[in-house]
């Protein structure tokens, strides 16, 4: 048995118990992590500098080293997201729906755990600990497999983990990462079916694509962050490029960044010189279609593949459209179904936008940036489901659940003349 099997098979067990300790010990076991990690800062700061160097020796983008990078107001952060994870009401073994058949037999559908979740993600440690977070709070054994490039930041972690779980009372075993950092780990992990119930790989398209490729379990994708923001004809121009500027610029690494600004042809003329001045004081740059390039002055041309590209960058296409379907027609061939906005002052466009875009976070007058488990009042994020099935949009703790039927009968029986 490989060291990854023995992992997969410790982290079953782990989960049969997890799912029977009461929410007050899955939630003290949090309190007690996110102290540890607090009282870690200075260990974890150390790992992390560390982490950083050798991603700048290799010529990492900004974007990238910035969702890396740890400080002491984001290791707050990580620290008090696992306390407000812990905060929030049990999802185990809530109601969902019950209801009583004629034969007397009453049946109710259950919340229960998933089981064992792998979790494959690059960059951000920030994402161990609410990864750690929402899989003990919702009763499931997790195994991280955290990118190579944080791996010192992690390995601190894991040690708090190792740690404090059973301190908690809770088996070691309920959070595992895997330390070697080599990409065999992806595909060894990949391979546990049976073992590991469902897996959530976390990063570039061509992670997700080796774990579709090569998962014998159910895959929960988190793919592309191709965000759009459409600048309707009746759009407050104000509030239209306050949203943008938040949408692009407030953080342009992460996956609810917007990629692409779509402009109706109407107002293109007015708007995209004003919407062009901000950005340029923001230091984007823009690549335009052919009717957008002259109102926007310094402006790059586009190409067909600037509108599939996810920069992750100060890098912004822009596009004039000639109509709300336009828009919805571009944004549903070209996106990536994460999250996209319309800024309008008409109902009835904003209800056309929000049904036509078939993704995962549908805005109207707002930022794309809202995409996330802690906006959403989730207290964190797994990642941001673009599939259809089981979980779409930001995965919190209900999204970490399954469930089942639990039937109470009073001596019914399927034939009863046949036993007569």
């Amino acid at each position: 048995m490989s060291a990854i099997q023995a992992c997969a098979e410790a982290a079953r067990t782990a989960a049969r118990q997890l799912a029977l300790f009461p929410n007050s010990v899955r939630s003290e076991a949090l309190r007690r992590i996110a102290q540890a990690v607090r009282e870690a800062s200075g260990t974890l700061l150390a790992a992390n500098r560390e982490d950083v160097r050798l991603s700048e020796e290799k010529g990492r983008p900004a974007a990238f080293l910035d969702r890396l990078r740890l400080t002491p107001e984001r290791i707050e952060q990580m620290a008090a997201g696992m306390e407000k994870v812990a905060s929030l009401p049990d999802p185990l073994g809530e109601t969902i729906a019950e209801w009583t058949r004629p034969n007397g037999l009453r049946i109710r559908q259950v919340r229960v755990p998933i089981g064992v979740i792998g979790f494959i993600y690059e960059s951000r440690a920030t994402v161990t600990c609410d990864a750690a977070a929402l899989c003990l709070k919702s009763g499931n054994a997790v195994i991280l497999r955290g990118g190579s490039e944080s791996l010192g930041s992690n390995l601190v972690l894991a040690d708090i983990f190792e740690r404090e779980l059973p301190a908690a009372g809770l088996p070691a075993a309920s959070v595992q990462l895997l330390r070697s950092g080599s990409r065999d780990e992806v595909l060894e992990l990949c391979a546990c079916g049976g073992l590991v119930d469902v897996i959530i790989p976390r990063g570039g398209k061509g992670l997700v694509s080796t774990v579709v490729e090569h998962a014998k379990m159910p895959v929960l994708k988190h793919m592309d962050g191709i965000c759009h923001t459409y600048v309707d004809e009746t759009a407050d121009f104000a509030k239209a490029i306050d949203i943008a500027d938040d949408a692009k610029t407030q953080r342009p690494g992460v996956c609810n960044a917007m990629e692409t600004l779509l402009v109706h042809r109407n107002i293109a003329a007015d708007f995209l010189p004003r919407m062009a001045a901000r950005l340029a004081a923001r230091g984007v740059e823009i690549r335009a279609c052919a009717e957008s390039l002259p109102l926007m002055p310094g402006s790059l041309p586009a190409t067909e593949e600037d509108w599939r590209t996810e920069y992750e960058d100060l890098i912004l296409s822009v596009k004039t459209v000639g109509s709300l379907q336009e828009a919805i027609d571009h944004i549903n061939r070209y996106g990536s179904h994460h999250s996209d906005a319309i800024i309008t002052e008409n109902a009835e466009h904003a209800d056309a936008f929000q049904r036509g875009v078939d993704s995962a976070c549908v805005y109207h007058n707002c930022s794309t940036r809202f995409s996330d488990g802690e906006e959403y009042g989730f207290g964190a994020e797994i990642g941001i489901g673009t599939d259809k099935l089981h979980a779409r949009g930001p995965m919190g703790l209900r999204e970490l659940t399954s469930y089942q039927y639990r039937v109470t009968g009073s001596g019914q029986v399927k034939d009863p003349a046949r036993l007569a």
